[in-house]
């Protein structure tokens, strides 16, 4: 891989917060930071095109969300979004040829000491070099199928889905 395209949508990976109460809004997105201070060894480039809490994400959202996709010349998509609805989001990507999504979040800011963020975007970016065409989310240090998985929010993390 020699180019990344990322496209942000906010949710907590960006939040910040401001006091006890968990009050927060969605920061500027993180990951082009991050990357860039891990000195990552492909070329990338950030397109923010939200900053919601994925409970918020509406229909219109995930079409320009697929649309943005479709737009990019290339083939390595990563996509920051929040947890609650990432599957959902996961779903009306499938099908956009030529493209390798994966999704990923993080279940604490990534401002945090002890965030997951660094490692679900470590885990993305593997992903979305080795897989084949499609969409995926990586979360908990597993890659998903969008068909086969939900999250667990009682446990806050990602589990399989049976049956």
């Amino acid at each position: 891989m020699q180019h990344l395209t990322i496209v942000t949508t906010g949710g907590t990976i960006d939040k910040i917060y401001f006091d006890d109460k968990s009050d927060y809004k969605i920061g500027a997105p993180q990951i082009g930071e991050i990357l860039g201070q891990l000195g990552v060894a492909f070329q990338f480039d950030v397109i923010p095109i939200l900053r919601k809490d994925s409970l918020h994400v509406t229909d219109e959202d995930r079409a320009l969300i697929r649309s943005t996709i479709e737009a990019q010349p290339h083939r390595h998509v990563l996509v920051t979004h929040g947890t609650d609805t990432m599957v959902e989001t996961a779903h009306v990507l499938a099908g956009i040829p030529g493209k390798v999504i994966v999704l990923t979040g993080a279940l604490n800011p990534a401002r945090f000491q002890g965030s997951d963020a660094v490692f679900n975007i470590g885990c993305a970016v593997a992903a979305v070099q080795t897989l084949p065409d499609g969409v995926y989310i990586t979360m908990n240090g597993r890659v998903w199928d969008p068909a086969k998985v939900r999250k667990n929010r009682a446990e806050n993390r990602f589990e399989e889905v049976r049956g």
